[in-house]
């Protein structure tokens, strides 16, 4: 009766995701390279990490800076339309915006946001909802921790 109890509880549903096959390779071989059980084991600990980004209590209800970069590939994809719709969309976040051709076929999108925490989650969030971006990085800091009054508080 113990053993089926445990196996109830460690229950896990299984989920079909589509992916390139390029991508499911660079999983496959870290799991390998990083000890992980398998591919299931990666993207579980992927998917707590990525939930688990914004939910930082010591960035709320402070001024917070973001950087946030795209890079796509601009003959196949429309992503720079929409990046330009995300950014008049949250023009009250975006303090800059600068855009750049890198290599052949790739353009850089670059991002820096002013606001709250909920704010720029939102921002990035949309962001990696965009269809056809080849990488997102983006890193966020509260404005209140450099500068001369840092030390006051």
């Amino acid at each position: 009766m113990f053993n089926i109890l445990s196996a109830l509880c460690c229950y896990m549903s299984v989920v079909s995701v589509s992916m390139p096959e390029e991508l499911l390779n660079r999983i496959d071989q870290f799991a390998d390279d990083h000890g992980y059980t398998g591919r299931s084991e990666v993207i579980r600990e992927a998917s707590r990490n990525l939930l688990g980004e914004f939910e930082d209590k010591k960035l709320e209800d402070r001024d917070l800076m973001g950087v946030v970069t795209v890079v796509f590939d601009y003959e196949t994809t429309s992503v720079e339309e929409k990046m330009m719709h995300l950014r008049h969309e949250h023009e009250d976040i975006v303090a800059s915006n600068f855009h750049s051709h890198v290599g052949g076929h790739h353009c850089m999108e670059l991002f820096v946001l002013e606001g709250s925490l909920e704010e720029i989650s939102t921002f990035v969030g949309k962001i990696r909802a965009t269809k056809d971006t080849l990488t997102i990085d983006y890193s966020v800091l509260p404005v209140d921790d450099f500068g001369p009054l840092a030390d006051m508080n």
